[in-house]
């Protein structure tokens, strides 16, 4: 299975680290973001990734080359930052099959090979990897609604009002009708192509996507201090031997 891997953003948030240097390239406990990345990906049965590139991407792709640890890499150029939905849109055209979509940015240590699973028996169109956090929390992410199946009904960016506090984590497959979904987007408020959009047209036009939820931790590293925190989190397990369950790797 091919992955995409966006790997196009400036990473402001998470200055002074992001001078002189794109955000995936950040590292935590000793090794860049998108490195963790690609191992995890590796882990679950990935055969090829698909990397959107952007900010400084020459950094990017003088560093990893044409492959890493053996997997075949192409690099394909968002050239403005427009949103998520606009940067898979990159990746459509070297994209043959269902896929796995992975946020550049975010340290897991938890089932994802779960997720691909799912995804290959058929019954659904997408599945993700869900987390519940607190409430309070909740209007900070794209939040979900499910049904009794476990079946996503609705995704809202950022709500004031969340409908719950199951939230979307960084770790998706999709079947190519996502690209189709993504070109029907409008920019939001803020002038961005949503993710959450192309998702809602999606499920408004029958898809299936399932919510897998989460086994283990995850930190998005967009602040210095989400950094620090998974670097103190993976020095922990390290030490105790502790830590999430093996992912079930696909076959």
């Amino acid at each position: 299975m091919q992955a995409v891997v966006l790997a196009a953003g400036k990473g402001t948030r998470l200055r002074p680290l992001t001078e002189d240097k794109p955000k995936v390239l950040v590292e935590v406990d000793g090794k860049p973001l998108i490195e963790d990345v690609f191992d995890n990906l590796i882990d679950i049965g990935v055969t090829e990734f698909v990397v959107v590139v952007g900010y400084q991407k020459e950094q990017i792709i003088e560093r990893y080359g044409d492959d890493y640890e053996d997997v075949p890499i192409t690099y394909t150029h968002q050239r403005e930052q427009l949103g998520l939905a606009h940067a898979i849109l990159q990746a459509e055209p070297y994209v043959e099959d269902d896929f796995v979509l992975m946020l550049g940015d975010n340290i897991f240590r938890a089932n994802l090979g779960d997720v691909i699973n799912r995804q290959r028996e058929d019954r659904a169109d997408a599945a993700f990897l869900v987390e519940e956090v607190p409430y309070e929390e909740a209007s900070r992410y794209g939040v979900l609604d499910t049904n009794e199946y476990g079946e996503i009904v609705e995704v809202m960016e950022k709500p004031d009002d969340p409908p719950s506090n199951l939230v979307m984590t960084g770790f998706y497959t999709f079947t190519p009708a996502i690209f189709h979904a993504c070109h029907l987007v409008q920019p939001s408020d803020r002038g961005e192509y949503e993710l959450p959009d192309a998702i809602d047209l999606l499920i408004q036009s029958g898809r299936t996507i399932d919510a897998i939820r989460m086994d283990g931790w995850r930190i998005d590293v967009g602040y210095p201090e989400d950094r620090d925190s998974a670097e103190a989190r993976l020095a922990a397990e390290s030490e105790t031997g502790n830590g999430a369950e093996p992912s079930t790797t696909a076959e």
